[in-house]
């Protein structure tokens, strides 16, 4: 399990920048209270058995035994958790570097967001939240300070990062599968289990019945029933023997029910068959510009972060306190490093 006590639930991503860790010194010097010191930064025993609070909270909720001390398993989550704790002070203090600070407003209004979001603004929703992953208000607020200064390195590191009409171009040219348009139709579709209800339905709309009311009040799929059986036919990518008829119906034309493994259709053909083409660069701009700025972005943060790692391996900068280095220590193994928008 890879040891984070950040959930969907409350949408808080730590790891925005997803740095590797770094490793450093063991020392018997550091004060009682700490498990490592970061530079100039401590990072508390109260830090660490936080997060291995809300890790066995996580095992419980999915029904898993948290591993024993002195297992293989125990220390790879005691590893994990220390060096995303070394991470987050990393981030901080190059932050504080650079001049980012993380207001408490800020991360009340954060807060208040996730609040909104996921428990509808209740506070016992949210407190019965907390209890259950094993978090605390003041965890979470601390989380929310971690994710909005990685937002903030994320868009300083990012800043500047452009693409060019070229670099678009380039793109286009170099993927023209990515652009190819295969035959498609828009239709309209009721399906159901039973061929008799199948010829029933048939029978009313050769004789005017509204096809979208029947569509809402007797197909059973959901998706195109709410849109009165719309839908649109692409070549290859339904079954076959709707997508023969499919194509084959001339425009405003009704077939015979059509069996296929999912039961039984009635189909109309409502507009002409969209024959196959190449979606116009001009149309495809704005996403392969947004897809190649995500790349670059994404790029500058790996290799800012690779940085910020040498660093800290530099100099005995990071030093643990005995028993807490992560093993293999990071700053001795080829780096790896992710990152998501901030």
């Amino acid at each position: 399990m890879k040891i984070s006590r950040f959930t969907p639930v409350l949408a808080v991503v730590a790891l925005a920048l997803a740095v590797a860790g770094c490793g450093g010194q063991s020392s018997e010097n550091l004060s009682s209270k700490d498990v490592a010191v970061v530079g100039k930064t401590p990072i508390s025993r109260t830090q660490f058995e936080n997060l291995m609070s809300t890790a066995q909270a996580s095992f419980k909720q999915q029904g898993r035994k948290f591993p024993k001390q002195g297992t293989a398993e125990y220390a790879q989550i005691k590893s994990q958790a220390v060096t995303l704790l070394v991470q987050q002070a990393e981030r901080e203090e190059k932050a504080s570097d650079l001049g980012i600070e993380v207001s408490d407003k800020q991360i009340q209004s954060r807060l208040a967001q996730i609040k909104k979001q996921y428990f509808q603004g209740k506070e016992t929703a949210y407190e019965s939240q907390l209890k259950k992953q094993g978090l605390t208000d003041a965890q979470v607020r601390s989380d929310i300070k971690a994710q909005l200064i990685s937002e903030a390195l994320f868009k300083k590191v990012t800043d500047g990062v452009k693409v060019t009409d070229s670099e678009v171009h380039k793109y286009y040219v170099a993927h023209p599968s990515d652009y190819k348009q295969p035959e498609s139709r828009q239709v309209r579709h009721i399906l159901v289990k039973q061929k008799a209800l199948a010829d029933k339905i048939y029978a009313q709309l050769k004789s005017g019945g509204d096809f979208a009311k029947l569509a809402k009040k007797y197909s059973i799929d959901t998706v195109s029933a709410a849109q009165g059986g719309n839908y649109n036919a692409v070549k290859g990518q339904s079954v076959a023997p709707f997508e023969k008829v499919a194509f084959a119906l001339k425009t405003n034309e009704i077939s015979q029910p059509v069996k296929t493994q999912y039961g039984w259709h009635v189909i109309q053909a409502t507009a002409p068959v969209k024959p196959a083409g190449t979606t116009p660069e001009k149309q495809a701009a704005d996403q392969i510009r947004q897809q190649l700025l995500q790349t670059k972005r994404n790029d500058a943060v790996n290799s800012w972060a690779k940085d910020l790692q040498k660093g800290y391996c530099k100099g005995s900068k990071i030093k643990y306190q005995a028993g807490f280095q992560p093993s293999p220590d990071p700053c001795t193994t080829p780096a790896t490093t992710t990152s998501t928008a901030g």
